[in-house]
């Protein structure tokens, strides 16, 4: 697990994308041992202009003005234990936002950051916030449902990093981090999957959803190319 920031540190980033009319993407890089790992904050703008930042990474400054001009920074939801680095700092630039953590991981998280909630009422029927079943409580995702469809924003329950290089890359790809198809990574089924079943059936329920659009992953590419697919491949692996 990477070390909280105790200052706001930018790390390599890329730009931040609009997926949709009420989402920003934006990929940044975290040096891990071995390895160069990708990382995604995805920022939802609820329908009175609030934000919602979920698993959060420091951005230089133009970016930053860019996220405020989008809306209003209100909540940090920090999808897992390993999720934190950025918590802390984000919290101390907007001590007003509310952090959102889940109950299988309050404690850890709330070691970087106070904890104000497991669960969160956005006040908005578009976006959800979903305990991932079968994950001992300790992952969270969102649901964002738009004009052009639904958003999965999902955190280390599903990886699909495809353009891993070099040794780390194989490494990744050894762990199911890195491959041409996305997948539920090994250390992630080891450390919190504890009811396969529970988990199939929650990927299939996405799948069934005929408006899925995309799904955002935490680390790799979005899955925006048959994602009902996808999901369906992904729950037959917990078979």
């Amino acid at each position: 697990m990477a070390k909280t920031l105790e200052t706001w540190k930018v790390l390599p980033h890329g730009e931040l994308a609009r997926v949709a009319d009420n989402i920003l993407t934006i990929v940044g890089e975290i040096e891990m041992p071995l390895m160069t790992l990708p990382r995604r904050m995805t920022v939802v703008r609820l329908r009175d202009d609030r934000l919602v930042i979920f698993s959060a990474i420091a951005l230089d400054e133009p970016a930053m003005r860019t996220l405020v001009d989008f809306g209003d920074p209100a909540y940090l939801i920090v999808p897992n234990d390993h999720h934190r680095m950025d918590a802390g700092i984000w919290k101390a630039r907007y001590p007003a936002m509310l952090v959102i953590a889940p109950d299988g991981a309050r404690d850890k998280i709330a070691e970087a950051v106070p904890v104000d909630a497991t669960t969160a009422d956005f006040d908005d029927p578009a976006v959800r916030l979903v305990v991932v079943p079968g994950t001992q409580d300790r992952e969270l995702a969102l649901e964002v449902s738009g004009p052009d469809g639904l958003t999965l924003v999902l955190n280390d329950i599903v990886a699909h990093i495809q353009d891993a290089k070099g040794f780390g890359g194989w490494l990744l790809g050894l762990m199911g981090f890195a491959g041409d198809d996305p997948h539920v990574p090994t250390p992630v089924k080891l450390a919190i999957v504890s009811d396969k079943a529970a988990l199939r059936d929650q990927f299939l329920r996405w799948a069934g959803d005929p408006a899925l659009r995309r799904v955002l992953v935490s680390h790799g590419t979005t899955i925006d190319e048959a994602p009902r697919d996808a999901l369906r491949k992904l729950a037959d692996t917990l078979a």
